[in-house]
């Protein structure tokens, strides 16, 4: 077979596929080829509805929303080819109380991002689209940049746009395998011949998890059936109606050359090879069921009456990639160096253009523009995708696509895969569980139901509100035992050990054993890509310790970055080692009670660790924590963990020991102003911006990302992050608009209430020229509420209690 040669070897002809090859075009990188097993969108992307919304929960996916839409309007004058974008705007109704809270929450989010949105009442809602009916209507958003585009025509004009930049496309070629040497993919094997690559991309849709599993790679990415009607012409459907939604009936709705096109998203939809691909399948649609969308469409009867009346042309059904949270999956492969993915968009439409640059940039540039983490594949790990998790998740998150979206809602499906041994004990003690990363962690805990919904948008009446306050207020005062095994952990060993992870981290780690270093590691730009605590347990070894959900993408961003050369051996030994976390002013005196180890301040001081024995069990005791008092993380052998945590509830027995959950965690970590990644601190935030100065160690004379943080050192910080205390009902969770004199000023980054102080606290980003004005305004709901900003930490400033 012949010999062939690509820089970056494209897999997959849809729209994701085409908008890279367009965007790598525009970057002027050379010798990039598309290579696609049948033709050009036929895949997910022929039959797609091609509905393009803005509007996302994140500011940074919505940015990458917007310069989709933004790039329809000029794409086709750029390439000559047709897109069919209708830029027509978008409603969406509220048919509930609730749902409208939900819509105002949404405007909030919306103008803390300085997106357009509009807030209607019912008959504005019926002036801009007048075949619905306005009953049970509680208002509405109307956004007038969305619409709808072509997807073939789209994907066409990608293409002509890339082929513009000489990049060459191959169709009705497969990829049949890979030749990987080390942590590279050198060959790609296809029916045409061999590819020499530097960079492969996984975008081939439907088919990415078969070609992910080709490179010996599993993905995250099902495929669900997804079906929408269109109905024959009427004189009623006028030229330039907006789309429509109405997620309470589940249904969308877009105009389409005098007839309606109606879709939903309706709970245990159908999925679709889960064993994989069947050979040969590509331009195909499933078999229609009327009596599975027979619902929807009796549904969206009632909300626009014409559905009822006007006869349908066809039902359309066809396969539709959907990831094991709903969301896109996108970055680099960890555990090979030239391997991304871009695949799972079930809204790959709209998506599409702004995920080509973003991927693009990944590509060349080494990183996105912007933190894209909720879209990243290192959030994801291994069991994600294993059939019956994938499954099972993709069904759940394609059904939740138009319900409720309450704070903190938990998944209900592929649960309890992950346990720490202390998981029945606590069980028994009323823990309710969440999920993280696959980990069931206690959220709260209870013995009885009490009052309050499961989810509501005002925490005070939720059921568990009153029970976290009392595991806060026991940390506070007295003990609380917590199981934070979750948590991820890498053990990286060898002489060179300190110097590599040196040049990676922000902070020092070169110190004596017995040393505990919270620290940032860095991009070139001085982002926080990492934010994690590093333990010297020996010369020649370190122990890291990261959140649940962030171990993959850490551990993956410290292995692309350590010396190939040095000779370390990196493991990881997250399911090895369980923490139990002994909290509160009266901790010490429960461990003094079964352990022999000195454990006074003087001996065994804040930020170190040590081995000691609890009973008969050896833990390594670590002075380090995130609820701001006086505690010990013990991290114990998986097989121990059970007797010492008993041991320790038998010890503080009679001073009032109890358990405390994840959520409590939360309220004491804001009130002593603690980040929390990818909320507070992204891959945007620098720590001199997060208020993170004193774990940076410019004296070091190497660290990645140290250049641009003595450049910002010099110049000065542009935006810092301030801490905000609301007087207000408890309806705050992050991204609300913070107003100064009436003007949007920024969004908040994390709230939640704080039960010590009694009021609710938030974080956010500030221009730095008003970050010493201290009365604003922090809207939520679509209602503004006075806020100050406080000049020190709310809770223990000079960290007293947590080094006493």
């Amino acid at each position: 077979m012949s010999e062939h040669h690509a820089a970056i070897l494209i897999i997959g002809g849809g729209a994701v596929g085409c908008s890279i090859a367009y965007h790598l075009a525009r970057l002027n990188v050379a010798d990039v080829v598309v290579i696609e097993k049948s033709r050009l969108t036929h895949g997910a992307t022929w039959h797609a509805a091609g509905l393009v919304g803005q509007l996302r929960g994140k500011k940074n996916l919505t940015r990458l929303m917007q310069y989709s839409a933004d790039l329809y309007g000029r794409l086709e004058a750029e390439t000559g080819q047709a897109t069919g974008w209708q830029s027509v705007g978008s409603l969406r109704v509220a048919s509930s109380k609730q749902r409208w809270q939900e819509i105002r929450r949404t405007a909030t989010t919306a103008r803390s991002f300085g997106f357009e949105l509009e807030l209607l009442g019912p008959g504005e809602a019926f002036d801009k689209f007048p075949l619905m009916t306005t009953d049970d209507v509680y208002g509405a958003a109307w956004i007038p940049d969305d619409g709808y585009i072509d997807p073939t025509s789209l994907t066409n004009a990608y293409a002509a746009g890339a082929r513009q930049g000489g990049v060459r496309f191959i169709e009705d070629q497969r990829v049949l395998g890979f030749d990987i040497q080390g942590s590279r993919i050198r060959t790609v094997e296809t029916t045409l011949g061999s590819f020499q690559v530097d960079t492969v991309v996984n975008a081939a849709g439907l088919w990415a998890r078969d070609v992910a599993a080709l490179a010996g790679v599993a993905l995250p990415a099902g495929v669900v059936e997804h079906q929408y009607l269109v109905t024959v012409k009427s004189d009623l459907v006028t030229p330039g109606l907006p789309t429509f939604r109405d997620p309470d009936k589940l249904a969308y709705i877009k105009p389409e050359a005098g007839s309606l096109a109606l879709g939903g998203w309706e709970a245990n939809a159908p999925v679709f090879a889960a064993t994989g691909m069947p050979e040969g399948f590509a331009r195909e649609l499933l078999p229609s069921n009327m009596d599975r969308f027979e619902q929807i469409v009796l549904n969206a009867a009632k909300r626009v009456p014409l559905l009822g009346e006007i006869g349908i042309r066809e039902l359309i059904n066809g396969p539709i990639p959907v990831s094991a949270d709903g969301e896109p999956v996108m970055g680099p492969v960890p555990g090979l160096d030239n391997f991304f993915v871009a695949c799972g968009f079930t809204a790959g439409i709209a998506a599409s253009g702004g995920a080509g640059k973003t991927l693009a940039e990944w590509i060349v540039d080494g990183e996105p523009e912007y933190d894209v983490f909720s879209f990243d594949v290192r959030r994801f790990g291994p069991h994600h995708a294993r059939r019956d998790v994938l499954s099972a998740r993709a069904v759940e998150s394609y059904g939740r696509y138009y319900t409720m979206h309450w704070p903190g809602e938990e998944t209900q499906v592929a649960r309890e895969l992950k346990v720490s041994p202390l998981y029945g004990e606590l069980a028994m003690h009323g823990a309710v569980y969440g999920n993280r990363f696959g980990w069931e962690r206690p959220n709260w805990f209870s013995n009885a139901e009490g009052e309050g919904d499961e989810y509501a948008f005002n925490r005070a009446k939720t059921r568990g509100f009153a029970a976290i306050a009392s595991e806060h207020h026991a940390v506070r005062n007295d003990v609380a035992l917590i199981d934070q095994s979750s948590f991820a952990k890498l053990e990286v060993t060898g002489k060179g050990a300190a110097a590599a992870l040196d040049r990676l981290a922000t902070a020092r780690v070169d110190r004596d054993p017995g040393a505990v270093i919270y620290t940032q590691m860095c991009n070139d730009d001085g982002g926080i890509e990492c934010d994690l605590t590093i333990m010297r347990t020996d010369l020649e070894r370190f122990y890291i310790v990261t959140g649940s959900g962030f171990g993959v993408h850490d551990f993956d961003w410290i292995q692309r970055h350590l010396p190939a050369d040095a000779g370390l051996i990196c493991r990881e030994i997250t399911t090895c080692i369980a923490v139990i976390n002994l909290v509160g002013p009266r901790s010490r005196d429960v461990l003094i009670r079964v352990s022999d180890a000195d454990v006074d301040n003087d001996s065994f001081k804040f930020a170190r660790c040590q081995y000691i024995n609890i009973g008969a069990a050896e833990v390594l005791a670590v002075r380090i924590g995130y609820v701001g008092e006086l505690g010990y993380e013990l991290h114990i052998p998986v097989e121990s963990v059970l007797y010492v945590y008993r041991a320790l509830r038998d010890a503080g027995a009679d001073l009032g020991i109890c358990d405390a959950g994840y959520a409590a965690i939360d309220s004491l970590r804001m009130e002593k102003g603690y980040r929390y990644w990818s909320a507070d601190i992204t891959s945007d935030d620098t720590p001199f911006e997060a208020g993170l100065d004193f774990c940076v160690n410019l004296g070091k004379s190497e660290f990645i990302g140290r250049d641009a943080l003595v450049r910002q050192k010099e110049h000065g910080i542009k935006r810092t992050l301030c801490t905000f205390t609301i007087d207000a009902p408890p309806v705050f969770y992050g991204s609300e608009c913070i107003y100064l004199n009436d003007q949007v000023v920024g969004s908040t980054s994390s709230a939640n209430f704080g039960h010590t102080l009694g009021t609710n606290i938030a974080m956010g980003y500030l221009p730095i020229e008003i970050a010493t004005e201290q009365s604003f305004e922090i809207e939520a709901f679509s209602e503004r509420y006075p806020a100050k900003r406080c000049d020190n930490v709310l809770y223990d400033p000079d960290m007293s209690r947590l080094k006493s």
